[in-house]
């Protein structure tokens, strides 16, 4: 019993540094020059997210088929609307620092 509570607690502790990882990671490409490198976790995950319909296993209705695809995909897409709304975010703030320093030498 006690083996089984480290091994969950280690492997919490493992997800936890992954996830916080990628934020850090997410916001370090956001503030790149180029908008580019912000967008490359948004479409792995939203790539990753593509693979989970294929998962599904059918249900005998079409209508429950449809539906359960698209629960899918809006589930499997959390990940990205997090990653996009980050990048939103740092982009936005660098546009407001670029539009102030551009204010500041027009003035000068």
């Amino acid at each position: 019993m006690a083996i089984l509570s480290r091994t969950m607690i280690a492997f919490l502790v493992f997800v936890l540094v992954v996830l916080v990882g990628g934020i850090l990671l997410q916001i370090f490409l956001s503030k790149r020059e180029s908008r580019w490198p912000g967008l490359v976790l948004p479409l792995l995950a939203f790539l990753w997210s593509l693979l989970g319909p294929l998962n599904i296993m059918d249900t005998g209705s079409v209508s429950q088929n449809v539906l359960l695809v698209l629960v899918t995909l809006l589930a499997g897409n959390i990940p990205t609307l997090i990653l996009l709304a980050i990048y939103w975010a740092v982009r936005e703030k660098r546009r407001v620092k670029d539009q102030i320093d551009k204010m500041k030498i027009d003035e000068l």
